[in-house]
């Protein structure tokens, strides 16, 4: 059973299926092991482990009315070492209790850290392949939440509510058979006091499964609602929305709370009733077993018993509600992160069974190619295009003509709905990723820095780049005189984002991380936020250094940038309307005429 192929009114609005179905508690233990098969490794090793530490728990009950019936009160008067014989074997009962449950201990602990360490994994590999409108539309908090806090609840779980869990189950059981060898009376007494609870456990579950689905939910909406003011801090603090973003985050916690009031009041609840039912059956034991006990029924020694077992038995109970309580919670956060790597990739690698592009210029073929978002109009239409290796293209239109989603498609950070692009005549879907990342490379507007140091931040352009090829890279677009400018070098650590450098330093290290990688094909999202004249130009002499001897493909948002193309495309509401030189464009007209008529009349100058 598939998530994607369940009924439609079992899914929520998550994607998963809706927490109160009782199929889904089981989908969700089936897809957890098959994600994780850590977690069942070994797992009758484990249970015959549990099966010791629960049976040796009624050594004492059953100690107890040996030593009374046949050692203290026995017709010949008490014997000393019957009771001795059975304190002894008491002991050893209870030591070996002990290394049973320090074993099972270990093992459930070993596997659940293993199978929930490839579960975090496996999530986190899989975030990146999600379609791009999932990223874009997914709260960052959220999917943070998925991979990590929700994780962390299942973790929690299955160490300490699943041993708890496992040790309960079989200490009812347990108890249960040995009350009924003893007395079926006060036994049925026992399970009469605990069927309404017993029978309210279904209604519980529901209710807790929901109330702890909403308070998943709201912590990732929390996570978002404080991580994205503490990113864009700056601007709260430019336009002087401290308060309105207090705000926010104050309805966020809000509504966390409430959820979380909600969800533990029904645990309250429950665990309440768990009480009230252990003190009717103590209550019930006490009454039947001494009338039982003066008719003859039962020995004192048997009714003393009795008094161990129920304990036995009704702790287990009441902090089952605890453990119910933990296993919503958990299983709510264990659907969230099945519903992430149950999204199904829209952009398959081939892996080993695709096809290798060739060495050497390639060039570049839009066959036809057609793109819709899903639910959404067509964007791009029966787009032909064809890019000789090597040259240099500017991508021209207005704003939502279609330009990006071509650099998206000859990436493959998408599919077309229809038609192909190919690459040196292998169409991109059959190309295996790693193969198609080292021909073509994207270098978005803004070049994604992490918080480290300049020599990290390279290295996702070559990982094994050592810094001898990172300075040579430098040098290969003239910027080594910027990197002397530099505090630390290479050593320089560029912050969060890369804030401690400029934009337009970001945008250049960006460049020299491409020039490291050393793609045939070059992607370029051209930058459109504005730096100063002198770092612009060095911007612009590091990009005609870049792809020299490459083919490039510029999403060009200045004219300038198509006057120095050897190709210019032009889109035009999904279609490619003219191609050609920025001069013999300009002459013809058209839609890249009003362009850089529209240019021109804003810069007071012509491209």
């Amino acid at each position: 059973m598939s998530m994607r192929n369940a009924p439609p009114e079992a899914v929520d609005r998550d994607g998963v299926l809706r927490s109160g179905d009782v199929a889904s508690a089981w989908h969700v233990l089936r897809r957890g092991a098959e994600l994780s098969p850590e977690l069942t490794r070994g797992i009758w090793v484990t249970l015959a482990l549990a099966l010791g530490a629960t049976v040796g728990r009624v050594a004492v009950p059953i100690a107890v009315q040996q030593i009374v019936d046949n050692g203290i009160t026995a017709d010949g008067g008490p014997d000393g070492g019957f009771v001795a014989r059975a304190v002894a074997a008491t002991a050893v009962a209870l030591l070996v209790t002990g290394l049973c449950s320090t074993l099972m201990t270990a093992r459930l602990f070993r596997s659940a850290e293993s199978g929930l360490a490839t579960l975090r994994t496996k999530a986190f590999r899989h975030v990146h392949d999600l379609p791009v409108l999932t990223q874009n539309t997914e709260r960052r908090g959220a999917l943070v939440s998925r991979v990590t806090n929700d994780v962390d609840q299942v973790s929690q779980f299955l160490i300490f509510g699943g041993l708890i869990a496992v040790v309960s189950v079989g200490q009812v059981a347990v108890a249960t058979v040995v009350m009924y060898v003893y007395s079926w009376q006060l036994a049925t007494v026992v399970w009469v006091c605990f069927l309404p609870l017993f029978l309210s456990l279904r209604y519980f579950q529901r209710r807790l499964s929901a109330a702890y689905a909403t308070v998943r939910r709201q912590v990732g909406v929390l996570l978002s609602a404080i991580s994205e003011p503490v990113v864009g801090a700056s601007v709260v603090r430019a336009y002087a929305v401290e308060a309105r973003t207090q705000e926010r985050i104050d309805e966020a916690v809000a509504v966390h709370l409430e959820a979380s009031t909600r969800a533990q009041g029904l645990t309250a609840f429950s665990f309440s009733l768990g009480g009230v039912s252990a003190g009717f059956a103590n209550a019930g034991v006490i009454a039947v077993g001494v009338l039982l006990g003066v008719d003859g029924q039962l020995t004192s020694g048997t009714i003393l018993a009795f008094a161990f077992l129920v304990t036995l038995f009704v702790g287990p109970i009441q902090m089952g509600t605890q453990v119910l309580t933990d296993a919503q919670n958990a299983f709510s956060g264990w659907r969230r992160v099945i519903g992430i790597l149950d999204t199904p990739a829209d952009v398959a690698d081939p892996g080993e069974q695709g096809t290798p592009l060739p060495e050497g210029h390639l060039p570049v073929v839009f066959r036809g190619v057609t793109y819709a978002y899903p639910n959404g109009p067509t964007v791009l239409h029966e787009v032909d295009l064809e890019i000789a290796p090597t040259t240099r293209v500017a991508v021209v239109g207005e704003t939502g003509s279609g330009k990006t989603t071509i650099a998206k498609l000859l990436t493959r950070l998408m599919d077309p709905v229809s038609g192909a692009v190919l690459l040196g005549g292998v169409d991109l879907r059959d190309v295996p990723f790693e193969d198609l990342r080292r021909h073509v490379l994207l270098v978005p507007q803004e070049g994604f820095l992490f918080d480290a140091t300049l020599r990290d931040n390279l290295r996702y352009g070559r990982v094994d780049a050592d810094d001898e090829q990172m300075l040579r890279a430098v040098a290969e677009l003239d910027l080594s005189d910027w990197l002397a400018t530099l505090p630390d070098g290479l050593d320089t650590r560029v912050g969060q984002r890369g804030e401690s450098l400029s934009a337009g330093e970001r945008q250049l290290v960006a460049l020299v991380r491409a020039q490291l990688a050393d793609p045939e094909v070059l992607v370029l999202d051209e930058a459109t936020s504005a730096v100063d004249p002198a770092l612009e130009m060095r911007i612009s002499a590091a990009l005609d250094r870049l792809t020299r001897g490459r083919t490039s493909i510029t999403i060009a948002h200045r004219m300038s940038t198509a006057e120095r193309a050897d190709l210019v495309v032009v889109v035009d509401q999904g279609r490619v309307v003219q191609q050609g030189r920025h001069a013999g464009l300009v002459a013809e007209g058209g839609v890249y005429g009003r362009l850089h008529a529209s240019w021109v009349a804003q810069h007071g100058q012509p491209a």
